[in-house]
């Protein structure tokens, strides 16, 4: 479904991607791995278009999307959600995610409308049961917690039905038991959806038990990928980042039992 191929991009001299090539199988579950300044999330903003690249190609079912309009790329199938929640204050939870079905099917004439759509209704109910904000539609987007808010993020993502969906750090902030619960709900809609979906994670508990497999950057170059089992015992991995991350991770799921 998505590949990335020789992918290269630097600032001011400095090579952020340096010839980076990865295959994502469609309908796969992907954790993108690696310490601070490895170039995962350049790797993600190169895919969306907020870069263009110096070099190389991003090949989303055989069509080359390297260096287009982001607004282009999304219209295309590619869907993100930031670490910092991207949301509309102001709206309620259904007006956002209402906001984003219109903008997708065309209907921008349509966003102020009073009484909405009668397949825009339907398709913003089914949007927020598969993040689970069914009982929260009513509420103003700046008043749910910073979960409900990454969650509605995903949803204004998963309202424009792409066939990627990307997530930087979807449980950043968060503390164990809200990552947990975070992580099995954007688990069970990459089940429901059949999406491939891409997650940039620093907790290697959630990464170990959840990704199918595993990409692992270092300096803007593939370090290892593989299954869980193959990064976990990864040489260069555990010298460049795994082993005190994982320690720290061990210890803490140490603690909550």
């Amino acid at each position: 479904m998505l590949k990335i191929e020789n992918l290269r991009k630097s600032f001011g001299g400095v090579a952020a991607m340096s010839g980076v090539s990865l295959d994502f199988a469609e309908g796969s579950l992907t954790a993108v791995i690696g310490p601070n300044g490895a170039g995962k999330t350049t790797f993600f903003n190169l895919i969306t278009g907020a870069f263009r690249p110096d070099s190389g190609r991003i090949l989303l079912a055989g069509e080359d999307i390297a260096g287009l309009p982001a607004a282009t790329i999304v219209k295309k199938g590619v869907g993100r959600a930031f670490q910092i929640a991207s949301i509309f204050p102001s709206f309620t939870v259904r007006e956002a995610v209402a906001g984003a079905v219109h903008a997708h099917q065309g209907l921008h004439a349509k966003l102020g409308r009073r009484f909405p759509l009668a397949q825009t209704e339907s398709r913003v109910d089914e949007v927020l049961e598969l993040v689970g904000l069914q009982s929260r539609g009513h509420s103003l987007s700046k008043h749910l917690s910073h979960g409900d808010q990454k969650l509605l993020d995903i949803a204004l993502a998963l309202a424009l039905e792409p066939r990627v969906l990307l997530l930087d750090e979807p449980t950043a902030g968060m503390g164990p038991e809200e990552r947990w619960q975070m992580i099995e709900t954007v688990h069970g809609l990459w089940q429901r959806k059949g999406v491939t979906l891409i997650f940039i994670e620093h907790d290697m508990e959630i990464v170990f038990k959840y990704a199918q497999s595993i990409r692992v950057l270092s300096y803007g170059m593939v370090l290892a990928e593989g299954t869980a089992e193959e990064v976990r015992r990864h040489p260069k991995v555990i010298e460049a980042y795994l082993g005190a991350h994982f320690e720290s991770g061990r210890s803490e799921a140490a603690g909550r039992k």
